[in-house]
């Protein structure tokens, strides 16, 4: 574990931005997040604003990894990512994919509360549509169905050949009793809150719960946390993205470059969703894949995208908060 630096030395020079969204995602029209530099470099603090302290904790670790420790070394130059398709309606689709230059694969959310599976169907119809025979398909639940559901889903989804479903159920002994259900079909099952956002990461390979793992360098504690957890977990990896800013991305991408192995496109493409972003420019796919490599923040972008005078007062005092919390076991 990075040691923890002193408050003031976290905070000095932070700069908290607001990123709006070409498409509503995950619930929130604009991303916020905490930009902080260490003596490594630009970094990013940015969990989602339901998480507890206790949970946020774990990112500011992640941050502070990134910006106080130097970045594993990379196996390779260039990392592939999928395009993320938002919740949208099948008419949409095309308009999304036209903002991920080059990318192959396509990881469609599905099971929105307030729609159907039909709007599910729909919506990943309408990718492999676009995507042709040779596109790779895969769905991200976040939980949402239960076995029953989630079993019905797969089955309706199933003819539109998928790579993966991601996170159909949010507990691991629901996600142990539909791989076995499944299992005849092919389809691999992958799980992210079920390593991200539980107290052993490690868990979910251990019960036999999914043949894939995704992981996200700034929940897990940072990158070099995120390799342990890779290398104990022995599974396929993906990684993703939290919704980061092109720094929080660069994050990932130095994860994903450091795996030995990346049998997967990653889910780090998600700059591709902003209006605005706080480098120039952002770190969006190029030829379906993103460079390796630090980035530094534009001053005119930041300026553009600075947070209002109460919301950073608010992310300033929730890192001050984390970092509390993170001293009590430094």
């Amino acid at each position: 574990m990075t040691p923890l630096p002193p408050l003031p030395e976290v905070l000095d020079g932070a700069v908290v931005v607001a990123l709006p969204l070409a498409t509503r995602f995950r619930g929130v029209d604009v991303r916020e997040a905490v930009l902080l530099r260490g003596p490594a470099g630009w970094t990013e603090f940015s969990p989602f604003a339901e998480y507890d302290d206790a949970e946020a904790a774990t990112w500011l670790a992640g941050a502070i990894d990134f910006g106080w420790q130097a970045s594993p070394a990379p196996l390779r130059d260039r990392v592939p990512v999928n395009a993320t398709m938002p919740a949208v309606a099948a008419s949409r689709v095309e308009e999304v994919l036209a903002r991920f230059d080059g990318c192959r694969t396509v990881k469609v959310k599905v099971a929105e509360p307030g729609q159907t599976l039909a709007d599910d169907v729909a919506r990943v119809r309408a990718v492999r549509e676009a995507l042709g025979p040779e596109g790779r398909v895969r769905l991200d639940a976040n939980g949402a169905w239960n076995v029953d559901e989630a079993e019905h889903a797969v089955h309706a989804l199933a003819e539109y050949d998928l790579e993966y479903v991601e996170q159909p159920c949010a507990s691991i002994p629901e996600l142990v009793e539909l791989r076995g259900r499944i299992r005849y079909m092919g389809i691999p099952i992958a799980a992210d809150e079920s390593v991200r956002k539980a107290a052993d990461p490690l868990a979910v390979a251990r019960a036999g719960a999914a043949d894939i793992v995704v992981v996200k360098a700034q929940p897990l504690g940072g990158v070099h946390r995120a390799l342990e957890i890779v290398a104990e977990a022995g599974l396929p990896t993906v990684v993703s993205s939290a919704l980061d800013t092109s720094i929080g991305l660069s994050m990932g991408v130095a994860l994903a470059a450091a795996l030995p192995q990346l049998d997967f496109d990653c889910g780090l493409g998600t700059a591709a969703l902003f209006t605005g972003d706080i480098a120039v420019p952002s770190l969006s796919p190029q030829g379906g894949a993103l460079a390796v490599g630090r980035i530094e923040p534009d001053a005119e972008a930041l300026a553009a995208h600075a947070a209002s005078a109460d919301r950073r007062a608010w992310w300033l005092d929730r890192v001050a908060r984390c970092h509390a919390l993170l001293a009590q076991v430094s």
